[in-house]
Protein backbone atom coordinates (compact mmCIF):
# COMPACT_ATOMS: atom_id res chain seq x y z
CA UNK A 1 0.00 0.00 0.00
CA UNK A 2 0.88 3.50 -0.98
CA UNK A 3 0.19 6.74 1.13
CA UNK A 4 1.16 10.08 -0.26
CA UNK A 5 -0.07 13.36 -0.74
CA UNK A 6 -2.83 14.71 -3.48
CA UNK A 7 -2.50 16.78 -6.13
CA UNK A 8 -4.64 18.80 -8.55
CA UNK A 9 -4.70 15.93 -10.91
CA UNK A 10 -6.23 12.96 -8.32
CA UNK A 11 -8.23 15.70 -6.04
CA UNK A 12 -10.79 14.09 -7.82
CA UNK A 13 -9.95 10.76 -6.89
CA UNK A 14 -9.80 11.80 -3.25
CA UNK A 15 -13.33 13.43 -3.05
CA UNK A 16 -14.87 9.82 -4.96
CA UNK A 17 -12.88 8.21 -2.57
CA UNK A 18 -14.07 9.33 0.57
CA UNK A 19 -17.73 9.97 -0.64
CA UNK A 20 -17.57 6.00 -1.92
CA UNK A 21 -16.29 5.21 1.86
CA UNK A 22 -19.31 6.34 3.60
CA UNK A 23 -21.93 5.65 1.16
CA UNK A 24 -22.64 8.67 -0.47
CA UNK A 25 -22.64 10.29 -4.23
CA UNK A 26 -20.77 13.95 -4.68
CA UNK A 27 -23.24 16.37 -4.78
CA UNK A 28 -23.21 18.20 -7.85
CA UNK A 29 -21.54 21.55 -7.93
CA UNK A 30 -23.62 24.87 -8.06
CA UNK A 31 -22.58 28.19 -8.82
CA UNK A 32 -20.57 30.35 -5.69
CA UNK A 33 -19.73 27.24 -4.46
CA UNK A 34 -21.01 25.50 -1.27
CA UNK A 35 -19.77 22.62 -1.61
CA UNK A 36 -18.55 20.78 2.08
CA UNK A 37 -15.38 19.34 0.52
CA UNK A 38 -14.52 22.58 -1.10
CA UNK A 39 -11.98 24.19 1.35
CA UNK A 40 -9.83 21.31 1.05
CA UNK A 41 -6.41 22.28 -0.15
CA UNK A 42 -4.97 19.05 -2.19
CA UNK A 43 -1.69 19.69 -0.44
CA UNK A 44 -3.18 18.75 2.79
CA UNK A 45 -5.06 15.64 1.73
CA UNK A 46 -3.64 12.09 1.58
CA UNK A 47 -4.41 9.30 -0.84
CA UNK A 48 -3.95 5.67 -0.06
CA UNK A 49 -3.10 3.31 -2.93
CA UNK A 50 -2.99 -0.58 -3.61
CA UNK A 51 0.11 -1.91 -4.94
CA UNK A 52 -1.97 -1.84 -8.30
CA UNK A 53 -3.00 1.89 -7.90
CA UNK A 54 -6.47 1.56 -7.13
CA UNK A 55 -7.85 4.51 -4.39
CA UNK A 56 -8.69 2.81 -1.28
CA UNK A 57 -8.79 5.14 1.46
CA UNK A 58 -8.20 9.18 2.26
CA UNK A 59 -7.59 11.49 4.82
CA UNK A 60 -6.99 15.39 5.31
CA UNK A 61 -6.29 18.58 7.24
CA UNK A 62 -7.48 21.85 7.69
CA UNK A 63 -5.16 24.87 8.53
CA UNK A 64 -7.02 26.05 11.55
CA UNK A 65 -6.17 28.18 14.53
CA UNK A 66 -7.55 26.69 18.15
CA UNK A 67 -8.18 29.25 21.47
CA UNK A 68 -6.56 28.11 24.44
CA UNK A 69 -7.56 28.87 27.77
CA UNK A 70 -6.12 31.90 28.79
CA UNK A 71 -6.98 33.53 25.15
CA UNK A 72 -4.21 31.68 23.52
CA UNK A 73 -4.79 31.09 19.99
CA UNK A 74 -2.50 28.30 18.11
CA UNK A 75 -2.09 26.62 15.03
CA UNK A 76 -3.50 23.54 14.84
CA UNK A 77 -4.62 21.03 12.07
CA UNK A 78 -8.18 19.80 12.01
CA UNK A 79 -8.58 16.26 10.54
CA UNK A 80 -11.31 15.73 8.75
CA UNK A 81 -12.46 13.96 5.36
CA UNK A 82 -10.91 10.01 6.76
CA UNK A 83 -12.81 7.13 5.06
CA UNK A 84 -11.71 3.58 3.74
CA UNK A 85 -13.38 1.41 1.13
CA UNK A 86 -15.57 -1.10 2.82
CA UNK A 87 -13.82 -3.60 0.34
CA UNK A 88 -10.53 -2.64 2.42
CA UNK A 89 -11.39 -2.08 5.91
CA UNK A 90 -9.35 -4.02 8.96
CA UNK A 91 -6.31 -4.53 7.31
CA UNK A 92 -3.93 -1.81 8.63
CA UNK A 93 -5.15 0.77 6.16
CA UNK A 94 -6.59 3.77 8.46
CA UNK A 95 -3.71 2.70 10.97
CA UNK A 96 -1.58 3.46 8.47
CA UNK A 97 -2.72 6.49 7.51
CA UNK A 98 -3.33 8.27 11.19
CA UNK A 99 0.42 7.48 11.26
CA UNK A 100 1.37 9.30 8.34
CA UNK A 101 -0.79 12.02 9.23
CA UNK A 102 0.38 12.38 12.59
CA UNK A 103 4.42 12.41 11.62
CA UNK A 104 3.00 15.35 8.58
CA UNK A 105 1.32 17.16 11.46
CA UNK A 106 4.61 17.22 13.38
CA UNK A 107 7.02 17.81 10.74
CA UNK A 108 4.80 21.20 10.31
CA UNK A 109 6.10 21.81 13.88
CA UNK A 110 2.39 21.84 14.99
CA UNK A 111 1.84 19.82 18.68
CA UNK A 112 -1.80 20.20 18.82
CA UNK A 113 -4.23 17.94 16.20
CA UNK A 114 -7.89 18.27 16.67
CA UNK A 115 -11.00 16.20 14.56
CA UNK A 116 -15.12 15.84 15.15
CA UNK A 117 -15.31 12.19 15.34
CA UNK A 118 -17.98 10.61 12.97
CA UNK A 119 -17.67 7.02 15.71
CA UNK A 120 -16.63 7.52 19.27
CA UNK A 121 -15.31 4.24 19.25
CA UNK A 122 -12.45 5.05 16.17
CA UNK A 123 -10.17 8.01 17.54
CA UNK A 124 -8.81 6.63 21.13
CA UNK A 125 -6.62 4.36 20.17
CA UNK A 126 -4.72 6.78 17.81
CA UNK A 127 -4.43 9.29 20.99
CA UNK A 128 -7.46 11.46 20.94
CA UNK A 129 -9.29 12.52 23.23
CA UNK A 130 -13.06 14.40 23.81
CA UNK A 131 -12.09 17.51 24.72
CA UNK A 132 -15.61 19.95 24.11
CA UNK A 133 -19.53 19.06 24.36
CA UNK A 134 -22.55 20.49 23.18
CA UNK A 135 -25.96 20.23 23.31
CA UNK A 136 -29.22 21.59 21.72
CA UNK A 137 -32.03 23.04 23.99
CA UNK A 138 -35.68 23.03 23.03
CA UNK A 139 -37.82 25.54 24.34
CA UNK A 140 -42.15 25.50 24.07
CA UNK A 141 -42.72 29.12 22.41
CA UNK A 142 -45.89 29.44 24.80
CA UNK A 143 -43.44 28.86 27.77
CA UNK A 144 -40.41 30.94 26.18
CA UNK A 145 -40.49 33.68 28.61
CA UNK A 146 -37.48 34.45 30.31
CA UNK A 147 -37.62 35.39 33.72
CA UNK A 148 -36.81 38.53 34.97
CA UNK A 149 -33.69 39.45 36.53
CA UNK A 150 -33.14 40.06 40.38
CA UNK A 151 -33.29 43.55 41.10
CA UNK A 152 -35.44 44.59 37.70
CA UNK A 153 -37.27 43.59 35.36
CA UNK A 154 -36.56 42.59 31.55
CA UNK A 155 -37.63 45.96 29.42
CA UNK A 156 -37.89 46.62 26.06
CA UNK A 157 -38.89 45.88 22.52
CA UNK A 158 -38.19 43.02 20.73
CA UNK A 159 -35.68 44.52 18.27
CA UNK A 160 -33.97 46.28 21.82
CA UNK A 161 -30.49 44.92 22.79
CA UNK A 162 -29.27 45.26 26.37
CA UNK A 163 -28.16 48.99 27.14
CA UNK A 164 -29.59 50.30 24.31
CA UNK A 165 -28.42 48.23 21.66
CA UNK A 166 -30.51 46.53 18.84
CA UNK A 167 -31.12 43.66 16.91
CA UNK A 168 -31.73 43.49 13.22
CA UNK A 169 -32.62 40.82 11.00
CA UNK A 170 -29.98 40.10 7.68
CA UNK A 171 -30.24 37.38 5.24
CA UNK A 172 -27.40 35.53 5.42
CA UNK A 173 -26.12 36.05 1.97
CA UNK A 174 -26.07 39.63 2.16
CA UNK A 175 -23.76 39.76 5.45
CA UNK A 176 -21.31 37.19 5.36
CA UNK A 177 -18.40 39.76 6.41
CA UNK A 178 -20.20 40.95 9.04
CA UNK A 179 -20.28 37.61 10.38
CA UNK A 180 -17.00 36.34 9.14
CA UNK A 181 -15.85 39.50 11.57
CA UNK A 182 -17.74 38.66 14.79
CA UNK A 183 -17.35 35.13 14.45
CA UNK A 184 -13.32 35.87 14.46
CA UNK A 185 -13.85 38.49 17.45
CA UNK A 186 -15.62 35.74 19.55
CA UNK A 187 -13.28 32.90 18.64
CA UNK A 188 -10.46 35.11 20.00
CA UNK A 189 -11.78 34.75 23.40
CA UNK A 190 -13.33 31.02 23.78
CA UNK A 191 -11.38 28.50 24.74
CA UNK A 192 -12.11 25.58 22.94
CA UNK A 193 -13.03 27.90 19.39
CA UNK A 194 -11.39 27.15 16.22
CA UNK A 195 -10.95 29.91 14.20
CA UNK A 196 -12.95 29.95 10.17
CA UNK A 197 -10.48 30.65 7.70
CA UNK A 198 -11.22 33.53 4.91
CA UNK A 199 -11.05 30.66 2.20
CA UNK A 200 -14.29 28.96 4.34
CA UNK A 201 -16.24 32.07 3.67
CA UNK A 202 -15.45 32.84 0.43
CA UNK A 203 -15.74 29.02 -0.77
CA UNK A 204 -19.63 29.10 1.16
CA UNK A 205 -18.15 25.57 2.31
CA UNK A 206 -19.43 23.97 5.23
CA UNK A 207 -22.76 24.46 7.68
CA UNK A 208 -25.08 27.60 8.30
CA UNK A 209 -24.31 30.16 8.51
CA UNK A 210 -21.17 29.49 6.35
CA UNK A 211 -22.79 27.59 3.60
CA UNK A 212 -25.54 28.72 0.85
CA UNK A 213 -28.13 27.40 2.51
CA UNK A 214 -30.96 30.25 3.43
CA UNK A 215 -30.63 31.54 6.87
CA UNK A 216 -32.03 35.11 8.76
CA UNK A 217 -29.51 35.94 10.56
CA UNK A 218 -30.51 38.53 13.43
CA UNK A 219 -27.41 40.14 14.39
CA UNK A 220 -27.02 42.34 17.60
CA UNK A 221 -25.19 45.76 17.58
CA UNK A 222 -23.85 47.45 20.64
CA UNK A 223 -24.74 51.14 21.55
CA UNK A 224 -22.45 52.58 19.00
CA UNK A 225 -23.90 50.42 16.18
CA UNK A 226 -20.72 47.89 16.23
CA UNK A 227 -21.98 44.73 15.75
CA UNK A 228 -21.01 41.88 18.49
CA UNK A 229 -23.43 39.17 17.80
CA UNK A 230 -25.67 36.97 15.60
CA UNK A 231 -27.77 34.02 15.83
CA UNK A 232 -28.35 32.51 12.30
CA UNK A 233 -31.69 30.63 12.23
CA UNK A 234 -34.27 28.54 9.73
CA UNK A 235 -37.96 27.99 10.15
CA UNK A 236 -39.68 25.10 9.12
CA UNK A 237 -43.15 23.50 10.33
CA UNK A 238 -43.53 25.62 12.96
CA UNK A 239 -39.98 25.09 14.46
CA UNK A 240 -37.42 28.08 14.45
CA UNK A 241 -33.79 26.47 14.67
CA UNK A 242 -31.08 28.81 15.66
CA UNK A 243 -27.64 26.83 14.20
CA UNK A 244 -25.45 28.90 16.12
CA UNK A 245 -25.28 31.47 18.58
CA UNK A 246 -22.12 34.04 18.55
CA UNK A 247 -22.14 36.10 21.78
CA UNK A 248 -19.22 38.87 22.71
CA UNK A 249 -20.61 38.65 26.12
CA UNK A 250 -23.80 36.95 28.01
CA UNK A 251 -25.76 40.46 27.75
CA UNK A 252 -25.41 39.98 23.99
CA UNK A 253 -26.48 36.30 24.00
CA UNK A 254 -29.63 37.19 26.51
CA UNK A 255 -30.55 39.43 23.63
CA UNK A 256 -30.50 37.70 20.95
CA UNK A 257 -32.14 34.48 22.66
CA UNK A 258 -35.31 36.92 23.78
CA UNK A 259 -35.64 37.67 20.17
CA UNK A 260 -36.01 34.28 18.79
CA UNK A 261 -37.64 33.55 21.86
CA UNK A 262 -40.08 36.04 20.80
CA UNK A 263 -40.51 35.17 17.40
CA UNK A 264 -44.64 34.68 16.42
CA UNK A 265 -45.63 31.90 14.50
CA UNK A 266 -43.59 28.95 15.55
CA UNK A 267 -44.75 26.40 18.29
CA UNK A 268 -40.94 25.77 19.36
CA UNK A 269 -37.73 27.28 19.22
CA UNK A 270 -34.27 24.75 18.95
CA UNK A 271 -31.22 26.06 20.52
CA UNK A 272 -28.05 23.96 18.58
CA UNK A 273 -24.53 23.82 20.08
CA UNK A 274 -25.66 25.36 23.02
CA UNK A 275 -22.05 25.21 25.43
CA UNK A 276 -22.27 22.79 28.72
CA UNK A 277 -23.74 24.91 32.22
CA UNK A 278 -24.59 27.74 29.50
CA UNK A 279 -27.43 30.21 31.90
CA UNK A 280 -29.95 30.22 29.21
CA UNK A 281 -32.19 27.91 31.15
CA UNK A 282 -31.72 30.00 34.64
CA UNK A 283 -32.99 32.69 32.74
CA UNK A 284 -36.12 30.79 31.44
CA UNK A 285 -38.96 31.76 33.87
CA UNK A 286 -40.22 28.58 33.69
CA UNK A 287 -37.25 26.00 34.12
CA UNK A 288 -38.60 23.31 33.21
CA UNK A 289 -39.45 24.56 29.90
CA UNK A 290 -35.73 24.12 28.57
CA UNK A 291 -35.49 20.48 27.29
CA UNK A 292 -31.59 19.58 26.71
CA UNK A 293 -30.70 16.60 24.45
CA UNK A 294 -28.59 15.28 22.14
CA UNK A 295 -25.52 16.24 24.91
CA UNK A 296 -22.59 14.69 22.71
CA UNK A 297 -18.95 15.06 22.17
CA UNK A 298 -17.80 17.58 19.63
CA UNK A 299 -13.65 18.36 19.45
CA UNK A 300 -11.49 15.88 19.88
CA UNK A 301 -7.95 17.13 20.61
CA UNK A 302 -4.87 15.07 20.44
CA UNK A 303 -1.52 16.18 21.50
CA UNK A 304 1.61 15.32 19.55
CA UNK A 305 4.13 17.47 22.13
CA UNK A 306 3.44 17.66 25.44
CA UNK A 307 5.52 19.99 27.11
CA UNK A 308 4.93 22.53 23.94
CA UNK A 309 1.45 21.95 24.54
CA UNK A 310 1.20 22.53 28.74
CA UNK A 311 2.96 25.81 28.55
CA UNK A 312 1.31 26.98 25.34
CA UNK A 313 -2.00 27.43 27.41
CA UNK A 314 -2.97 29.58 30.54
CA UNK A 315 -3.20 28.82 33.58
CA UNK A 316 -5.45 30.22 36.66
CA UNK A 317 -3.60 28.40 39.82
CA UNK A 318 -0.05 27.86 41.29
CA UNK A 319 1.20 24.26 41.87
CA UNK A 320 3.29 21.12 40.18
CA UNK A 321 2.64 18.15 39.18
CA UNK A 322 4.27 14.78 37.84
CA UNK A 323 2.44 13.69 34.46
CA UNK A 324 2.95 9.84 33.49
CA UNK A 325 2.01 9.77 29.89
CA UNK A 326 1.54 6.90 27.78
CA UNK A 327 1.19 7.07 24.22
CA UNK A 328 1.01 3.41 22.86
CA UNK A 329 -0.19 4.61 19.32
CA UNK A 330 3.51 6.25 18.71
CA UNK A 331 5.61 3.95 21.14
CA UNK A 332 6.17 6.90 23.36
CA UNK A 333 6.42 6.70 27.23
CA UNK A 334 7.48 9.92 29.07
CA UNK A 335 6.98 11.14 32.45
CA UNK A 336 6.97 15.06 32.65
CA UNK A 337 7.41 17.31 36.21
CA UNK A 338 4.24 20.32 35.36
CA UNK A 339 4.92 23.22 37.29
CA UNK A 340 2.75 26.56 36.88
CA UNK A 341 3.43 29.89 38.42
CA UNK A 342 1.80 33.14 37.92
CA UNK A 343 -0.44 32.20 34.64
CA UNK A 344 2.40 30.09 33.30
CA UNK A 345 3.66 26.58 32.90
CA UNK A 346 6.79 25.00 32.97
CA UNK A 347 7.33 21.56 31.55
CA UNK A 348 10.25 19.68 31.73
CA UNK A 349 11.31 15.87 31.96
CA UNK A 350 11.79 13.86 35.26
CA UNK A 351 12.56 11.00 36.89
CA UNK A 352 10.42 11.71 40.52
CA UNK A 353 7.65 9.49 41.13
CA UNK A 354 4.34 10.21 38.62
CA UNK A 355 1.18 12.02 40.80
CA UNK A 356 -1.02 10.92 37.63
CA UNK A 357 -0.63 8.03 34.89
CA UNK A 358 -2.24 8.69 32.23
CA UNK A 359 -2.82 7.71 28.50
CA UNK A 360 -2.11 10.79 25.61
CA UNK A 361 -5.81 10.55 25.07
CA UNK A 362 -6.81 11.39 28.34
CA UNK A 363 -4.39 14.20 28.61
CA UNK A 364 -6.15 15.29 25.34
CA UNK A 365 -9.65 15.48 27.12
CA UNK A 366 -8.50 17.37 30.10
CA UNK A 367 -6.07 19.71 28.29
CA UNK A 368 -9.04 22.70 27.51
CA UNK A 369 -10.67 22.39 30.95
CA UNK A 370 -13.89 21.23 29.85
CA UNK A 371 -13.47 17.55 31.57
CA UNK A 372 -11.78 17.35 35.43
CA UNK A 373 -9.26 14.76 35.45
CA UNK A 374 -11.00 13.57 38.85
CA UNK A 375 -13.64 12.00 36.53
CA UNK A 376 -11.41 10.23 34.25
CA UNK A 377 -10.08 8.78 37.63
CA UNK A 378 -13.27 7.40 39.09
CA UNK A 379 -14.04 6.12 35.32
CA UNK A 380 -10.42 4.09 36.01
CA UNK A 381 -9.01 5.88 32.55
CA UNK A 382 -6.32 7.75 34.91
CA UNK A 383 -4.81 6.49 38.19
CA UNK A 384 -3.54 9.03 41.02
CA UNK A 385 -0.65 7.94 42.83
CA UNK A 386 -1.12 10.12 46.07
CA UNK A 387 -4.02 11.46 48.28
CA UNK A 388 -4.93 14.98 46.62
CA UNK A 389 -3.56 14.84 43.57
CA UNK A 390 -6.82 14.19 41.86
CA UNK A 391 -8.09 17.68 42.77
CA UNK A 392 -5.08 19.51 42.68
CA UNK A 393 -5.21 18.51 38.78
CA UNK A 394 -8.60 19.39 38.96
CA UNK A 395 -7.69 23.00 40.05
CA UNK A 396 -4.78 23.17 37.82
CA UNK A 397 -6.39 22.34 34.57
CA UNK A 398 -9.41 24.24 35.13
CA UNK A 399 -10.59 26.81 32.43
CA UNK A 400 -12.23 30.25 33.73
CA UNK A 401 -14.60 29.91 30.85
CA UNK A 402 -16.00 25.93 29.67
CA UNK A 403 -14.33 25.40 26.27
CA UNK A 404 -16.70 24.87 23.50
CA UNK A 405 -16.36 24.56 19.84
CA UNK A 406 -19.05 25.41 16.81
CA UNK A 407 -17.08 24.92 13.91
CA UNK A 408 -17.90 22.26 11.56
CA UNK A 409 -15.56 20.16 9.72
Amino acid sequence: MDIRTTTDEDFDAFVGTVHAAFGHFPETPVEGGGLWWSALEAERCLLARTADGRPVGTAATYPFELTLPGERPVPVSGVTAVGVLPSHRRQGVLSSMMRHQLEEVRARGEFLSVLLASEALIYRRFGYGPATHTSRLTVPRHRAALDAPRGGAVTGAPGAGPDGGSVEILRGAECRELLEEVYDRYRRTQPGALSRPHRWWALRAGQPPVSPAPRYVAVHRDTDGVPDGYASYSIESGTLTVDETIATDDAVFTALARFVLGHDLVSQVVFKHVPPGHPLRWQLADLRAGEVSGDTDWLWVRLLDVPRALTARGWSLDGELVLDVQDPFLGEHDRHLLTVRDGKADCVPTDRDPDLSLDISDLGSVYLGGTAPSTLVRAGHIRAHRPGAAALADALFRAERAPHCLHWF
